[in-house]
């Protein structure tokens, strides 16, 4: 490949200008051809480079893959056949199997290829607008494929090769679950902190997508069972990617998500509560509409780290919201001597102020039916709106007497629990005094 003018002395016995003439007649090559000819260039990259034989090839061969859904491969790369391509009938009887291999069937073929050609061939897929959901499927299988016999060397090159290329991919044509599988193995590798950068913030953009099975990844070579501070990042970049432009429904299935991720995590009695601070307070309050399930973890977080100090457990109740609280929550906490007296405190005066609206909100609508119930008479459908609005108010009068009995109850509670404080206080005896 090297043989030019000034080697071989005569133009005639270039063998460069004879590639070079070969070359131009790429478009009667098979495609069994052209992955031959990849292959040989792929392990003298610079000479073919030079030459420009590597990006016409690569052309060629991606002008062949734009035709996917309309053209399949006849056979495989041993096939003699002078095409290596066959037209593909569509008809109302073909299955989605089908229509699968129509898109994937270079997958197997392509996947021999080194790392550098994979990613000059995704980035001339990409400028051409071939489909991105076809192309991160390729990569995550090239992925698997190269694993089964790479060095840790290869192994390494292979995933920043497959993390850069989906990471110039259209987020929504990226698999989530893929993803996850792509970070099993860069946990174990050491590959450069800005793919693993790029790999946590695609996660991260597609967390409301991910299950609880994903999130619980074992922390690699620390004391604590699961890596909190991975699923940390990937919620600083689900927000950073979103913004304030977050729907409230993907917000919530992320705090959903979340909540169970806390609850699995508590019983760790390694998990520091710094930690467990942060995972609580990370999501905005507007993320949940209950707390419940944050106040069980929680309780078992406090129930497993018996050793805590008042200002520990101060912060790890510092982000509670009480007015999301259940009146059943509330009154559990009114009752756990594992949190501090504060919080009962705090539960009691959110229950007096939920009942306080309610209150008001019933008369409101007493009067209001009262009012129509008088000038309306007559006509059905204000009698309809009247009849749902006193069941409605019967209702309301229910979960008055609901809260009244809850609120009576905590306060009892905190009556015997200052009570035996101060009986506790009144029988210390005092220290003797020493003689002088």
């Amino acid at each position: 490949m090297e043989m030019n003018i000034s080697v071989s002395g005569t133009g005639n016995c270039n063998l460069l200008q004879k590639t070079k003439d070969s070359i131009d007649e790429l478009r009667f090559w098979t495609w069994s051809d052209l992955l031959v000819a990849l292959k040989h260039y792929q392990d003298s990259p610079r000479t073919a480079t030079s030459s420009g034989i590597l990006e016409k090839c690569l052309d060629s061969l991606v002008g062949r893959l734009a035709m996917a859904s309309e053209v399949t491969p006849c056979a495989s790369t041993s096939s003699p056949d002078s095409s290596g391509l066959r037209i593909s009938v569509n008809t109302s009887t073909q299955s989605s199997n089908k229509g699968l291999f129509r898109a994937t069937w270079w997958f197997e073929d392509l996947s021999a290829l080194s790392p550098n050609l994979i990613e000059m061939l995704v980035k001339s897929m990409v400028s051409r607008g071939y489909n991105h959901v076809i192309v991160s499927g390729f990569l995550f299988y090239y992925q698997k494929s190269k694993f089964y016999t790479a060095s840790s060397d290869e192994k390494r090159e292979v995933l920043e090769i497959v993390i850069d290329m989906l990471y110039t991919l259209d987020p929504s044509s990226i698999s989530c679950k893929s993803l996850f599988g792509v970070l099993r193995p860069v946990l174990r590798s050491n590959i450069s902190k800005s793919c693993r950068n790029k790999l946590e913030s695609m996660i991260g953009s597609q967390l409301h997508q991910a299950t609880i099975d994903n999130l619980l990844i074992p922390s690699y070579g620390r004391s604590y069972l699961y890596d909190v501070n991975l699923v940390l990042r990937f919620l600083k970049a689900f927000l950073r990617e979103g913004g304030s432009e977050v729907s409230p429904i993907r917000m919530k299935k992320v705090a959903s998500l979340i909540d169970l991720y806390i609850t699995e995590v508590a019983p760790d009695r390694c998990l520091k509560s710094s930690k467990f601070s942060a995972l609580v307070m990370v999501l905005p309050d507007s993320a949940r509409d209950s707390w419940d399930e944050l106040y069980h973890a929680m309780d078992i977080y406090l129930e497993v780290h018996t050793g805590l100090s008042e200002e520990e457990k101060m912060k790890i109740c510092g982000g509670l919201n009480y007015k999301k609280l259940s009146s059943e929550a509330c009154m559990h906490l009114s009752q756990n001597t594992k949190f501090p007296s504060t919080s009962a405190v705090q539960a009691l005066i959110s229950q007096q102020w939920k009942l306080k609206n309610l209150l008001e909100g019933m008369h409101n609508a007493k009067q209001y039916t009262d009012f129509t119930g008088k000038e309306d008479r007559g006509r059905e459908q204000v009698v309809v709106y009247n009849e749902k609005l006193r069941a409605q108010l019967q209702g309301m009068q229910w979960r008055v007497m609901e809260l009244e009995k809850v609120c009576k109850k905590m306060q009892n509670q905190m009556a015997k629990i200052m009570k035996a404080k101060v009986l506790t206080h009144s029988n210390a005896r005092p220290l003797p005094r020493l003689c002088s």
